[in-house]
């Protein structure tokens, strides 16, 4: 490729917008890679975040942690409130660097100054454990809050155990069922679990069943073997039923 055609691309991907990038990160992997390599390269900010991302989950390319979390913090340092987020994920997780909850919690903290609902709900998770920072659960809860007004659905399930434990406001089910239906919609797979868990409880196990069946697509597999015991030790016969369905039974052992 000579100068000025280069010159060209990387002019065409400075100014893609949101729905531009969405378009770039469906085309071909290796493609949309090498499109993300050139722009990361020239300074673009969104595509060195997007770049980690591909680099980390091994889309277009064999997976680098490593290299993720150096674009990561490349982006991070150009203010992209998403690399922030992803560079506090690989301090909390150990990827591509040492294990660092302080660390993790620093850069979740940017993320969610610059109202970045992850940044606040992986702060917020952080903050009720205690890791990398003092345990503080009323804290966690306001971060939980501003990101569920941002639609943040992980964010709004919490806030439904928030209710149903009665951990600080009074206990609320019905504010909880209300909040774990939210959240099933919004996609939250351990929403979707709490939803058709309380379900269950009021006797509803056709509705509880409907519910649970979006969650193999949803969940990771260690989640769903989770519930694939739940299942086979439920009272309700339609829910120990369910534990044998295909979505179910698939990659889990007996």
């Amino acid at each position: 490729m000579g100068a000025p055609a280069m010159a060209a691309d990387v002019r065409a991907l400075t100014a893609l917008d949101g729905s531009g990038w969405q378009d770039l990160l469906a085309s071909e992997p290796t493609r949309a890679l090498a499109a993300l390599r050139l722009a990361a390269r020239h300074g673009v900010p969104r595509a060195q975040a997007l770049l980690g991302q591909r680099l980390l989950s091994g889309i277009g390319t064999v997976a680098d942690s490593g290299e993720a979390a150096h674009w990561f913090r490349v982006a991070a340092d150009n203010d992209d409130a998403d690399a922030m987020n992803m560079l506090g994920r690989c301090y909390q997780h150990g990827w591509g660097m040492a294990v660092d909850a302080q660390m993790a919690v620093y850069w979740y903290g940017l993320a969610a100054q610059r109202d970045l609902d992850w940044g606040m709900y992986n702060l917020a998770n952080l903050m009720m454990i205690g890791a990398g920072t003092p345990a503080d659960r009323a804290g966690a809860l306001g971060l939980y809050q501003r990101a569920a007004a941002k639609g943040h659905a992980k964010s709004i399930n919490i806030i439904g155990r928030f209710h149903e434990e009665g951990w600080e406001m009074p206990a609320d089910e019905e504010q909880a069922f209300a909040l774990y239906r939210q959240a099933a919609d919004g996609g939250d797979f351990r929403a979707c679990f709490n939803y058709a868990r309380l379900l269950a409880e009021r006797g509803a196990a056709e509705q509880a069943c409907v519910v649970l069946r979006r969650i193999p697509s949803l969940s990771t597999p260690a989640f769903l073997h989770n519930v694939r015991g739940w299942l086979r030790a439920h009272a309700l016969p339609a829910l120990r039923a369910l534990a044998s369905e295909p979505a179910f039974a698939a990659g889990v052992s007996a």
